[in-house]
């Protein structure tokens, strides 16, 4: 069982509902960012306004680099969900 194999999601209904959670973050993560960046790009146009630009463009950052780090940790809960189905089927067939 490998990281980022799509048959990993599609195990079982936990999996599923595991890998829909996920997504969900993922989604609302990416949507934050994108309205930090937007609304950062738009206060750049009053200079009194570029402190809270910054602001929301540092924020925008950190939640792009929330990404990869839902997606990773998706991946190892999936595979350890796999891993647990593994060992509940060793221990049924003793």
């Amino acid at each position: 069982m490998k990281l980022f194999n799509h048959a990993n999601r599609q195990r079982n209904a936990d999996t599923r509902r595991v890998y829909a959670l996920f997504e969900i973050a993922h989604t609302l993560v990416d949507f934050g960012a994108a309205v930090c960046f937007t609304i950062g790009s738009v206060l750049f146009f009053w200079p009194k306004y570029e402190t809270p630009a910054v602001w929301l463009f540092t924020v925008g950052s950190v939640l792009f680099m929330a990404k990869p780090t839902l997606r990773l940790s998706r991946e190892i809960k999936l595979y350890r969900m796999g891993k647990l189905d593994t060992l509940a089927e060793r221990a049924e067939s003793d």
